[in-house]
This record gives structure tokens, C-alpha cells and sequence, in this order.
């Protein structure tokens, strides 16, 4: 299956495509593995997004789109992929649908994950990390550590993410609103667009998922 996952952050995208990527035998593609791969391998195209990054700019969209073709081209995606992040606006869209026409591919769904948005805020903005290991990570809600402040795993001090702040949460669903969101309306013109709720312990998320997309194929 070909399927690109869309969502607000803090939906759980990176969770279920790993868990749907293993599930379908398909490779997750997610936009921030490919420029760290580009980064870390020099590559030309990731050359230039560091150059953008390192000034604090946006990377533009022919950028992107280039690494994302890069990697649509490796023998693992032969048979299908799972992108996560990408397309993030309605070029990249058009783009991905050009460079699928040209290989006579076409996308088999586009799954949308929606989170009512004050729970988008109180998934990110109730988060804590720990300073000596950033893979504890603790919520103020879901998964409170025994002693506040502190790692139940090495007793390290637990912070909250600049990025995760409430303010930065809301801007950032201001951006997803007005630059993501319209591939949805993009995608339904095409009868790809299949929409779940995102609430619920992950496995059950997972199992609606799996089924809307039983229905795509």
C-alpha cells in the first residue's frame, strides 16, 4: 500500500506509523528521518537544507520534495510506503502525485488522525523530559512520575520543551491549520481520505486505523 498519514502534532502520527508501517510490511517514510539521513550523509540536497536550517529558515519546498523522490526510489518502497510529514502543503501534494504518475503509481489512502485541539494541547504542553535521558519522557496526566519533577528511571530533573510550552503548541496548530490541512481537502477530491479519531489507548487507535485502511484497498 501506498498511504501518507496527516494529522496535527501531538495526534500520535509517529506511533501508529511505526506500528501500521510494521503491520502492512511497508517502509515509514517521516520528513525528519530523511533530513537527518541527508544531513549526516552530506548529500547535496542535505547540504542545502542544513544551510537553511543553520540560518533559521524555512527549507523550501523543491528541497524537500527532492530528498522525498531520493528516497521513494529505494528497492524498499518498490512495494509500498507509509510518509509521515510529507507531503506538508498542497505543492508538496501535487508534487508526490506527479512524481507517482510518472512511475503510473498512485497513492491507495490518505489517513487522517483527528484530535479534538484542546486535547492536542493538554498531549503536548502536559509533557516532561528528562535532562539525562531524553527517551523518559513523563505527562503530567497520562503518565505522572512518583516524585514531581523528577525520573522515575534514573532520578534525573524532569523539564518541559521549549517547543512544548502551551504558546508554542497553539502556533504551531496555526501553521498545521493553514499550510497542512488543505492537502485534506486536496486529497478528498480524489476520494482518498479516510478519517479516524486518534483518542484511545494506542492499540486500539492502530486497530481503527488498520480497518479504514482495509476499506481504502
Amino acid at each position: 500500500m501506498r498511504i501518507v498519514l496527516v494529522g496535527p502534532p501531538g495526534a500520535g502520527k509517529g506511533t501508529q506509523a511505526a506500528y501500521l508501517a510494521k503491520n502492512l510490511s511497508i517502509p515509514h517514510i517521516s520528513t525528519g528521518d530523511l533530513f537527518r539521513a541527508n544531513i549526516n550523509q552530506g548529500t547535496d540536497l542535505g547540504k542545502q537544507a542544513k544551510a537553511y536550517m543553520d540560518a533559521g529558515e524555512l527549507v523550501p519546498d523543491e528541497v524537500t520534495i527532492g530528498m522525498a523522490e531520493d528516497r521513494l526510489e529505494q528497492p524498499d518502497a518498490a512495494k509500498g510506503f507509509l510518509l509521515d510529514g510529507f507531503p506538508r502543503n498542497e505543492p508538496q501534494a501535487r508534487a508526490l502525485d506527479a512524481y507517482l504518475e510518472r512511475k503510473g503509481l498512485r497513492l491507495d489512502g490518505v489517513l487522517d488522525l483527528e484530535v479534538p485541539e484542546d486535547e492536542v494541547v493538554k498531549r503536548i504542553a502536559g509533557r516532561r523530559i528528562c535532562r539525562n535521558d531524553g527517551a523518559h519522557v513523563f505527562h503530567l496526566e497520562y503518565k505522572r512520575p512518583k516524585v514531581d519533577g523528577v525520573c522515575d528511571e534514573c532520578g534525573g530533573e524532569l523539564y518541559q520543551r521549549a517547543d512544548d510550552a502551551e504558546d508554542k503548541v497553539r502556533t504551531r496548530l496555526d501553521v498545521y491549520h493553514r499550510e497542512t490541512e488543505p492537502i485534506i481537502d486536496y486529497y478528498k477530491q480524489q476520494d482518498l481520505v479516510v478519517t479516524i479519531s486518534a483518542l484511545g489507548p494506542v492499540p486500539e487507535v492502530t486497530q481503527r486505523a488498520m480497518e479504514a485502511l482495509r476499506r481504502t484497498g
